[in-house]
């Protein structure tokens, strides 16, 4: 994701050949774990390093700190999000808004669920980070994927686009993230993505703009005028 992050948590370089990707996957995959197992608070590089089978000094090559490696990991799955949410929007083009709808709700939903665990970890990992930049890039990338999908919808058309795609899409970032705030059980939450499909639905449906009819003097009856006439 193309960012510009704070001064203080840019890393200090970027994997660039396979082993160094494969060491900084692993020092993400440790991170998590000793989020999971222990939480943010009493996360440090010496025990992510350890539990990633990494000197401290390799450690330090990618990350000066903590917040340096938190930030990272945060820019990671923000990354992966966007990617499945481009996806199920690309393949949608064309579709009906119904369609899209499901698309979209069911690909940002799963993305955010296939492992809730590991979700709710960085959601309490990015409160103390300064993750503006993050969001804004998600959000753009997110926001483009949206709105090409909405233009190309066989059944429906808006008139101000870039206010429904916002609309839209607050409505299902709120709802998922308040699903993850509240910890709702896996059952609760299975029910309100399903009222959450029917509310942007319905939504679309909404705000969509009416078939424009013929008015009344216009081309039907000028047409009628004259065959009258000339019976």
């Amino acid at each position: 994701m193309a960012t510009v992050p704070p001064a203080h948590l840019t890393p200090r370089k970027r994997p660039r050949q396979a082993r160094a990707t494969v060491t900084v996957d692993a020092i993400f995959e440790a991170t998590i774990q000793v989020l999971l197992a222990d939480g943010p608070n009493r996360l440090t590089t010496t025990r992510v390093a350890q539990r990633a089978g990494v000197s401290v000094g390799t450690m330090y090559q990618y990350f000066p700190h903590k917040q340096a490696l938190l930030y990272a990991l945060n820019e990671r799955y923000l990354e992966i999000v966007a990617e499945k949410v481009e996806r199920a929007c690309e393949a949608q083009h064309g579709a009906s808004i119904g369609q899209m709808v499901d698309a979209l709700v069911g690909a940002y939903w799963e993305a955010k669920t296939v492992r809730s665990d590991v979700t709710r970890a960085l959601y309490r990992s990015a409160v103390e980070l300064d993750t503006e930049s993050l969001i804004e890039a998600f959000g753009r990338r997110v926001d483009a994927a949206t709105a090409a999908m909405l233009a190309s919808a066989a059944d429906a058309d808006f008139a101000d686009p870039s206010v429904v795609n916002t609309t839209l899409l607050t409505a299902i970032f709120g709802a998922v993230r308040s699903v993850f705030e509240r910890n709702l059980p896996s059952a609760l939450g299975g029910e309100v993505r399903g009222q959450l499909v029917v509310m942007c639905r319905s939504y679309l449906e909404a705000v969509k703009k009416e078939p424009e009819r013929a008015a009344p003097g216009g081309p039907a009856t000028a047409n009628r005028t004259v065959i009258d006439d000339a019976g």
